[in-house]
């Protein structure tokens, strides 16, 4: 239901403006070119926008989609409901609406000076002031932090960051005891709910806590409250909350060090290489408020120098994001991570436009800017629209990398392994990171595998559905704790059906996989691996991941070596998560007649167990076609090893989870043990003319022919014949030592980590 403000305290306020709404809807330079807009928007920046606007395409199509999309908001009039629902239903998406249309109708007054933007503000403003004493908590009682307006303190920040702005750009257009009002009844009350009144939410180091330091320091800049921006920056003290201690969410209160607040949000989660622990998803979401508050300190409060902090840890964090997408810009669904998200979205174009005005002005920036094809309406959105009018814009090549994690880089990293040609584009991802935070997956030495765009192996991502109501409300579903952040659902080995750090977050937070050797140097041959020792008790891991690019094939192909070692027998697991329809397979598939659930916890008991096999050889063969092209997977195996079909799907009676293929490989009753393969794409098929070219695997056999403390040794048999040999050195990566090993009656010499001839 629309509503109108019929309270009687505002009729004299509302009285009080009608003069000034009485004025021309042109708005002179002269009344404007006060203290305010200084935000986002600044005096200076309007004035050059206004001179460009009518030459800059993108600028000018992105202006005028917003201005149809406000207008038709106006039109539609006011709707301030009382907070009612969940993520996804009517008063969320309302006050959801609201903010987004207020943000931008500061924009259209303040670049077309028509008063009628200022005017909707205003009054929605007034409406707000006049709910905002009138409501306790949301009624919704599922988040730790629940807000006003929505059901999480989240949402409610989120609120304040885009209301802040569209208030910076109608603040000298207000009168002032309009603006007192609004300071008084609505904002500063609202800054001190987020902050001193919800320290649970206000004072962590998470990508929540960002979202509420950003809003009580945008309103803060706003308004000139010292106060408010000093606690927006370093957090609240005397707060009484143990450092250490864990929040509902499970979410470290504040750092290691007790610090929290914008600062502490920016040395902490972020490594030296911009790389965000909580993973590419959440990255995504807190870069708006990391770059939006930081062009506002720029602004207005130059001295912080708030760009150059962290060695620049800001500007980089917006190219290690782009470098953690997949060839269509859609990011890694490393950790908690919904797919299809890309850097397509708001927060990116944001993010880019600000990054290529307060960087050195990349020209590679430009290329994405111009593929998102919209621009951020401030200074930053006119520097890149400009650039892409001079045709400035050069590709934005992503190359291999590894990107470290941990405040200090020293907490494990993700490695990113690269190749592209005209035949394919492949990406190799593997996680050896800290834990996440709380939206950390228990998935050491996990990886995926893409190829132009598409996963080939792939990550299950998070169990959500963001904002569909009927799906709990939009937030996470309980398979999320059930199975996406179990170990089972990644491509990485488990230990007696329990997942890494048995699933204890506490413990979890305590570790992080160690790096061991990274090397893209050459693009023939690139080679990463990371160990984890914290795992399981008593185990350790250690895991090699090699790009081949052989001139006698048309794609790389990846050899994984995953080494457990261990003093007691166990079970070991290692799942391979595919995509398509099985072609073949050297093992036989035998069905049952009735499905049973593959285990009965840790994720286990949410994957049917489709099939059931003895490998009765020493390596197995598995090949499946997905888009149109062929995939094998060829592994060394003892007899009694097993392989199984499983499919996720069991105990989901809400169909909450993708029914999703995966083949597992298992070894029982094993101390020590080497899990080897080959994955290799090598074909396609044609659906038109119903032709299958190079269907079969170019790999015979896989073989360990060495295992020790010191090296292992893998043969990949090819069916033309040759034969190839990759030596690891386990225990130094130095790619300044020199080993001599002997194997059978052949001696062998090489520098570096590995030998592969």
């Amino acid at each position: 239901m629309k509503t109108i403000s019929k309270l009687i305290p505002l009729l004299l306020l509302i009285f009080m403006s009608c003069k000034e709404e009485e004025k021309t809807t042109e708005v002179s330079e002269s009344e404007t070119l006060k203290s305010h807009p200084n935000l986002i928007l600044t005096q200076e920046s309007v004035a050059e926008i206004k001179a460009h606007l009518g030459s800059i395409p993108v600028f000018d199509a992105t202006l005028a989609k917003v201005q149809e999309e406000v207008d038709l908001a106006i039109a539609e009039g006011i709707d301030v409901p009382i907070p009612k629902d969940m993520a996804g239903g009517y008063t969320h998406t309302q006050h959801k609406a609201n903010y987004d249309h207020m943000q931008k109708a500061g924009v259209l007054f303040q670049l077309l000076g028509d008063e009628k933007y200022a005017i909707y503000i205003r009054d929605m403003l007034l409406e707000y002031a006049a709910l905002f004493p009138t409501l306790g908590r949301h009624p919704q009682e599922r988040s730790y932090s629940r807000g006003k307006f929505f059901w999480q303190c989240l949402n409610d920040s989120n609120w304040l960051v885009y209301t802040s702005q569209a208030y910076d750009c109608i603040y000298d257009w207000l009168p002032k005891e309009q603006s007192d009002h609004l300071n008084r009844t609505l904002f500063k009350p609202y800054a001190d709910f987020l902050s001193v009144e919800t320290p649970k939410f206000f004072n962590r180091v998470h990508n929540h806590s960002t979202w509420g330091n950003v809003a009580v320091g945008m309103i803060a800049l706003v308004m000139d409250d010292d106060e408010l921006l000093d606690r927006a920056l370093y957090g609240l003290e005397d707060d009484n909350i143990d450092p250490n201690e864990l929040d509902d969410d499970g979410g470290v209160i504040k750092d290691k060090d007790g610090k929290a607040g914008f600062f502490a949000n920016l040395d902490s989660p972020f490594s030296p290489d911009g790389f965000y622990t909580e993973g590419p998803y959440y990255q995504r979401y807190a870069m708006y408020p990391f770059m939006i508050f930081a062009e506002a300190l720029h602004n207005k409060k130059p001295e912080l120098k708030i760009f150059e902090y962290k060695d620049g840890v800001l500007l980089k964090a917006v190219d290690a994001l782009l470098n953690l997408t997949d060839a269509d810009g859609e990011f890694f669904p490393l950790n908690d991570g919904q797919k299809g998200m890309s850097y397509y979205t708001a927060s990116l174009v944001s993010a880019v436009d600000i990054a290529y005005y307060y960087g050195s002005q990349r020209p590679e920036l430009l290329s994405v800017a111009k593929a998102q094809n919209k621009v951020q309406l401030d200074a930053t959105g006119l520097a890149v629209a400009i650039g892409l009018k001079e045709g400035k814009e050069q590709p934005f090549i992503k190359k291999s990398m590894e990107l470290t994690d941990g405040r200090n880089g020293d907490e494990g990293a993700v490695g990113i392994l690269r190749h592209q040609d005209d035949n394919a584009a492949m990406t190799l991802v593997m996680k050896y990171t800290g834990q996440g935070l709380s939206h950390g997956h228990y998935d050491k030495l996990s990886f995926s595998l893409y190829e132009d765009g598409e996963e080939v192996l792939q990550d299950y991502g998070l169990s959500r559905f963001v904002n569909v109501e009927q799906k709990n409300g939009g937030g996470y579903l309980k398979e999320n704790k059930t199975f996406a952040k179990h170990t089972i659902a990644h491509n990485t080995v488990i230990q007696d059906e329990t997942s890494h750090f048995d699933y204890d977050f506490v413990t979890g937070s305590r570790h992080h996989s160690d790096r061991y050797v990274f090397d893209a140097s050459n693009p023939q041959i690139q080679i990463m691996g990371a160990k984890e020792h914290n795992a399981y008790p008593n185990t350790s891991f250690h895991r090699t991941m090699v790009m081949v690019k052989d001139s006698t094939l048309a794609k790389p192909y990846i050899i994984d070596v995953f080494k457990v070692l261990s003093n007691t027998a166990h079970q070991y697991d290692l799942p391979y998560y595919y995509f398509g329809q099985i072609v073949a397979t050297s093992f036989k598939t035998e069905a049952p007649k009735a499905l049973e659930p593959l285990g009965t916890k840790n994720g286990y008991q949410h994957l049917w167990k489709e099939a059931e096999s003895t490998a009765n050889a020493d390596h197995i063969q598995f090949t499946w076609l997905n888009n149109q092209i062929f995939y094998s997977i060829t592994s060394a195996t003892h007899a009694k090893d097993k392989v199984l079909l499983a499919r996720t799907g069991a105990n989901d009676p809400e169909f909450n989870l993708r029914r999703d293929p995966a083949m597992i490989l298992r070894k029982e009753n094993t101390a020590s043990a080497v899990f080897a393969s080959v994955i290799e794409p090598h074909g396609v098929y044609n659906a038109v003319s119903e032709t299958a070219d190079n269907a079969y695997s170019q790999f015979e056999s896989v073989t360990v022919v060495l295992d020790e403390e010191a090296y292992t040794a893998i043969v990949l048999k090819m069916t033309s014949g040759a034969s190839k040999l990759l030596i690891l050195s386990n225990l130094d990566p130095n790619n300044e030592t020199e080993h001599n090993l002997k194997i059978g009656a052949n001696n062998y010499q090489w520098t570096g980590a590995y030998y592969f001839q």
